[in-house]
């Protein structure tokens, strides 16, 4: 019998590689056609450029995320984080993800 991987699972992987600074298994989480986008209109796409874009952060070990709220829907999760080190002050912000084949494909950043 073949386990179905939870979409939140594979959210939770992610959040736990983001804060412990490990590039390999955060971007492993994510499909090589994978589609990040933006409030601002900025787009990251593939799981490559997710590796570079991430990279300079995870570095300097000054990035962390906090989750205050997550919701789910059959391939969807949306988690209200609160983010650290990015900016002056704590970001807030809601973030869609969309996961399929035991991997996250897209990504919303919600304001």
């Amino acid at each position: 019998m073949n386990a179905r991987i939870m979409p939140a699972d594979v959210v939770e992987r992610q959040l736990t590689a983001y804060n412990a600074h490990d590039l390999e298994s955060f971007a492993d989480t994510y499909a090589e056609e994978v589609r990040i986008s933006y409030p601002d209109g900025g787009v990251i796409e593939g799981r490559q450029a997710v590796r570079e874009s991430y990279a300079g952060q995870f570095a300097e070990g000054r990035c962390r995320a906090e989750i205050t709220a997550r919701l789910t829907e059959g391939d969807w999760v949306v988690d209200h984080e609160v983010a650290h080190g990015i900016a002056a002050d704590p970001v807030r912000v809601l973030v869609a993800y969309r996961v399929r084949n035991g991997r996250i494909d897209r990504v919303h950043f919600l304001g």
